[in-house]
């Protein structure tokens, strides 16, 4: 992708931001000098990788990425046998460390989720070097300090050095004890100057201690110096510090050359703790834009669904259903300036360039972006902070230079396409310059506010036209894209809003021609039109939502009751084989004991008597009832048809037949559900009957079918209450548990009296207004008793 380009559309911008969420040094070197690419395979791989890592922090909120350094020098420094720092050296272990970890946290995830390849096969490549880990950490502090437990000799010339310093501060603060010293010292310490111990001494008694002199105040009243006696015992102590630090050099120096042997190694734990970082930083920025894993192809299809600009903030930006490359592979948005023309144009580039360089995009799932070849960019957008020029020589410099390159693989956006110029020449320029990069197969979104170019969608097949909404009532764009609707001029509108007298507008209209006015009334009415036909898809959207909610809730409560139906029956039926068994084993211990009274007392008791009462008592026991499996029932053949009555096999209930949908399968009328049942689950009850029509209705039984609702909107007060009255007790003889009365909302008159009636009927059980997806408060659900 050209570096201009990458500037017009912002791209630089939103690495700026993706930097923000890096963990270490070595994702941010992955992300400064992260590029777009052309390869579909690279961006469908980067984009998984993506994906993967915003899987894991949305399942476990966070990865540990602490610890993490780039030490890639080091281990250079360590190959050719350089000695390596302490700092250094704890850098090493301290990545070592991280990557085991971040290996250890990744397999972990992976047994509960085994979904993230790309992962695996990062940290798969991590070679845990415990060895040299513990070995720097034996030997060094966290805080880069050389520990004594590193050797036994550091450890020796350590203590040796403690008794040292002990032994010289204790003949120290003994000089400065004394009685002259008091009167010769300027203050009563002991400090240290050059390594070496000495005392503050006031100039005119410099000669009493003897010694050396290291150091003075800045007044000059004050000598440091190192009495003659303890002279010798800083030199030991000096020595013995020459030792230990070349006893460390000797351990650092050990340490290093053990680092450069694991340097293959190293360099793959380095490249694998990029790598991860830097996956993880776009999952973190895709969080914080709340951004989805486009669809790539190499069709040149672009479908945004609710796209934004990732730069604006999201409780400002407009989102937009962006397609391009399916029907038309050219979109002309027309219309005035500052209407949102140029934002669309850089939503689209800049998504572009996000989903090729493997960042996840602002717009709702299912979104579809395509692998583009090269993107090209003509903007002169005043609205940037960034200067562009913006007169028609510096376009033209820009559109020869796409030209000369553009073929069917390229994204050309063209912002302003011939302006700057004489406006009938500028619109026969822009026509040809679009017809040409329309040729070469390439996908074009440009934007103009020339009249002459909305006739061009219109006259060009696989071109179509578009505008950027704007409110007449506010004077101020909407920013909402109107895809095959060309842009209108506001010009008259607004200038009689504004309060431009209604004479000279009338004499303004006169000036136009009678086919731009006709154009532009069929524009305004194309406005019109979309506007209601968006409002009403969406109706009808939410309408069906909440239908198939309400459907899928109805199915599942109606298999959960004959499921518990079934279980309470099996539960009874045992309970009641349970007390007969206990019956029976009682009348056979009465029996027992008759025959024995019988035998013995030679009661009058027949035997035949006694044999009648066992077969009764065993005749009482509860018949189980036979399987309702439909499999098992042998059903008498019927050729079913329209309005039969019929029972669901599967859900032990009774419907009608509506429509035959296909060969083995009908679409059944049960309450107030439809569903498809297939005719192997069907058992005939019986055919529907011709009612004919009498003076007076008979007395309705449960098979009477009654709606579930009664709808009063409309109807008088007095009328209304009495067809509650009847629809109350029509409910009630069809055994419903529950129904709807629906007298809507108005001036509440209706639902007073409705609910004071249904609350007083000696039947109701409990009466509600219906939530949110029931109607509610224009709707009283009723349950019975």
């Amino acid at each position: 992708m050209q570096e201009k380009v990458l500037k017009i559309l912002e791209f630089n911008k939103v690495k700026e931001h993706l930097l923000e969420h890096v963990s270490s040094s070595l994702g941010r070197a992955e992300a400064e000098s992260l590029l777009p690419s052309s390869d579909y395979d690279e961006v469908v791989q980067r984009q998984e990788e993506t994906d993967e890592a915003a899987k894991v922090l949305r399942l476990k909120g966070n990865i540990p990425l602490g610890g993490i350094f780039d030490i890639r020098p080091h281990v250079k420094r360590s190959v050719i046998g350089g000695m390596l720092s302490s700092q250094e050296l704890i850098q090493v272990a301290s990545t070592i460390h991280a990557s085991r970890k971040i290996k250890r946290f990744i397999e972990d995830f992976a047994e509960e989720d085994p979904t993230i390849p790309c992962l695996l096969a990062q940290t798969d490549q991590i070679i845990v070097l415990v060895e040299l880990e513990q070995n720097i950490k034996n030997a060094i502090d966290d805080n880069g300090e050389v520990l004594d437990s590193a050797s036994e000799t550091l450890r020796s010339l350590r203590n040796q050095q403690r008794t040292k310093e002990a032994r010289v501060r204790e003949r120290l603060e003994s000089m400065i004890r004394s009685s002259n010293a008091q009167k010769m010292l300027s203050d009563a310490i002991v400090t240290i100057r050059n390594d070496r111990f000495v005392i503050p001494v006031k100039q005119e008694y410099r000669g009493h201690y003897g010694g050396i002199i290291h150091d003075q105040s800045a007044s000059g009243q004050t000598l440091f110096i190192e009495p003659q006696t303890i002279v010798q015992l800083n030199n030991e102590l000096q020595t013995i510090r020459v030792k230990e630090q070349q006893e460390i050099e000797r351990i650092l120096i050990m340490l290093s050359a053990q680092t450069g042997e694991y340097s293959f190694e190293l360099e793959i734990i380095t490249e694998v703790l990029a790598n991860i970082d830097f996956m993880f930083a776009k999952a973190r920025y895709s969080r914080k834009i709340k951004a989805t894993k486009p669809i790539m192809n190499r069709d040149g299809r672009i479908s945004l669904v609710k796209a934004r600009h990732p730069l604006i903030p999201i409780d400002e930006v407009v989102a937009n259903d962006i397609i391009l490359g399916k029907d038309y592979s050219t979109i002309l948005i027309t219309g005035p300036n500052t209407g949102g023309k140029t934002v669309t144009l850089k939503t689209v580039g800049l998504c572009t360039l996000m989903a090729q360089a493997g960042l996840q995009i602002p717009a709702l799932d299912g979104s579809k972006m395509a692998v583009f070849g090269a993107v090209y960019a003509d903007i002169g957008d005043e609205q940037s902070i960034e200067q562009s020029l913006s007169t028609f020589s510096s376009h033209m410099v820009n559109i020869v230079e796409i030209l000369q390159t553009v073929d069917f693989e390229s994204l050309v956006l063209f912002d302003e396409l011939g302006a700057g110029t004489d406006p009938q020449e500028g619109a026969a320029l822009a026509i040809s310059i679009l017809d040409e990069v329309y040729k070469r197969g390439a996908r074009v979104i440009a934007t103009t506010h020339y009249p002459e170019l909305k006739a061009y969608g219109y006259n060009r097949e696989g071109v179509v036209n578009a505008s950027v909404e704007f409110d007449i009532e506010t004077l101020s764009p909407t920013y909402r894209l109107l895809i095959g609707v060309p842009g209108r001029s506001n010009a008259f509108e607004i200038s009689k809003r504004l309060g431009l007298s209604d004479r000279v507008i009338d004499m303004a209209r006169s000036y136009v021609s009678a086919d731009s006015q006709q154009v532009e009334n069929m524009i305004a009415s194309l406005e019109e039109s979309k506007r209601q036909a968006e409002k009403e898809l969406q109706e009808a959207n939410e309408l069906l939502k909440n239908a198939e909610m309400l459907q899928k809730d109805l199915q599942k409560q109606m298999i959960e009751y004959y499921e518990e139906k079934d279980t309470l029956h099996e539960k009874a039926a045992e309970e009641a084989r349970d007390i007969i068994e206990k019956a029976k084993r009682e009348a056979d211990r009465v029996i027992h004991d008759l025959r024995k009274m019988r035998h013995e007392k030679q009661a009058e008791v027949k035997e035949h008597e006694l044999i009648d009462a066992q077969k009764k008592l065993s005749e009482a026991a509860p018949k189980e009832k036979k399987s309702k499996n439909p499999a098992l029932r042998q059903t008498k053949k019927h050729v079913f048809a329209p309005g039969d009555e019929v029972k669901v096999l599967s859900f032990d209930q009774k419907g009608s037949l509506i429509e035959k949908v296909s060969a083995d399968t009908w679409q059944v009328q049960i309450g107030i559900l439809k569903m498809k049942v297939k005719e192997k689950d069907l058992e005939f009850i019986k055919a529907p009957k011709i009612v004919e029509t009498k003076p007076m209705a008979t007395v309705k039984g449960k098979d009477f079918h009654v709606s579930l609702e009664l709808d009063l909107r409309g109807e008088r007060y007095d009328n209304a209450l009495s067809r509650v009255e009847k629809y109350i007790d029509d409910a009630l003889l069809a055994s419903y548990p529950r129904v709807s009365v629906i007298h809507g909302k108005g001036t509440g008159a209706l639902r007073q009296g409705v609910q004071e009636y249904l609350r007083n009927h000696r039947a109701v059980k409990n009466i509600r207004f219906g939530d949110h997806g029931e109607g509610g408060n224009g709707v009283t659900i009723v349950e019975f008793k």
